[in-house]
């Protein structure tokens, strides 16, 4: 049996397939404004998938980045305050060797020396209440400062460690010890410091306490290389966690950036179709009377 084919059906039939055309011009159109070929989960069901993973990943490897510039951050201020540090030891050291050499010395001379070797312990007291963003480097987590002024004492809430985390299984300490580097109370390099300008101003030999700042000084030079091992795992890493974020850009832009050439060709190409449809469709469209009784 034949179907009838009536006008009716043919204006349907080439309605539709007009608004095909638009639907798909449309489509492209929307590509190109958005620059993208998933404009909705439903164009790409299993490429959507896969953006928003990559997308998580992309995310966790930022935060990575951001905590790594924090850490290199940190540990910069550590690494200036122990450079210092031990620069200021040196400065003791040699203070301490001219205030042994006291025979024929004046007292004058001694307590010059001595309050410029306290100047020294100010100094390095300075170094050991190091901050970053507000926060002291050789306390822990404590907000603090790390170390009193008139006691030497290391503050009761230096506990823990700071540590940032640059990977899903690695993390890195980005503060020092301040109990290693500087000792605390009574056996501190403050304290010993003190004691030492105090014997020179009192004319006693202080050759021994060479030994001692020797110690320190190997303390602060100890934490020190262990800083610089940290700084340098950190900067790898940064630049580990850049090429990462990098390389997740372009796989999710491969998924879902269009071909910019390729869309404006598809694009002309369905202008074309449309162009040609609507032709068709004022033929259809406009029969006349006599077309019927023919």
């Amino acid at each position: 049996m034949i179907n009838r084919v009536t006008h009716v059906t043919v204006q349907r039939s080439t309605l539709a397939n007009l608004q095909l055309n638009l639907g798909k011009m449309s489509d492209l159109q929307g590509r190109l404004s958005g620059g993208k070929v998933i404009t909705k989960p439903s164009d790409d069901p299993a490429g959507t998938a896969s953006v928003l993973a990559l997308r998580a990943d992309k995310r966790a490897n930022e935060q990575y980045a951001r905590n790594a510039a924090d850490g290199i951050g940190w540990l910069s201020t550590v690494d200036t305050a122990l450079q210092n540090a031990s620069a200021n030891l040196r400065q003791a050291r040699d203070l301490t060797v001219k205030g042994a050499n006291t025979g024929g010395m004046s007292q004058a001379a001694r307590d010059a020396i001595a309050l410029e070797l306290r100047g020294v312990g100010d100094a390095l007291l300075d170094q050991a209440n190091a901050t970053y963003l507000g926060r002291p480097v050789f306390a822990g987590t404590a907000t603090a400062p790390a170390y009193d002024a008139t006691t030497h004492e290391l503050t009761p809430d230096a506990l823990g460690q700071v540590t940032r985390r640059v990977g899903e299984d690695t993390t890195v300490r980005v503060d020092a010890s301040g109990a290693a580097a500087f000792g605390s109370g009574a056996t501190s390099v403050f304290a010993l410091i003190d004691q030492i300008a105090t014997e020179i101003s009192a004319g006693a030999d202080v050759s021994s306490r060479l030994g001692d700042l020797d110690a320190h000084l190997n303390n602060v030079l100890g934490e020190l290389a262990g800083v610089g091992t940290r700084y340098k795992q950190l900067t790898t890493a940064q630049s580990t966690i850049e090429a990462a974020v990098t390389d997740l850009k372009g796989q999710i832009s491969d998924i879902e950036d269009i071909d910019l050439a390729e869309t404006l060709v598809e694009l002309q190409s369905q202008e074309v179709a449309y162009q040609a449809a609507l032709g068709a469709t004022a033929r259809v469209l406009q029969p006349s009377l006599m077309d019927f009784l023919r």
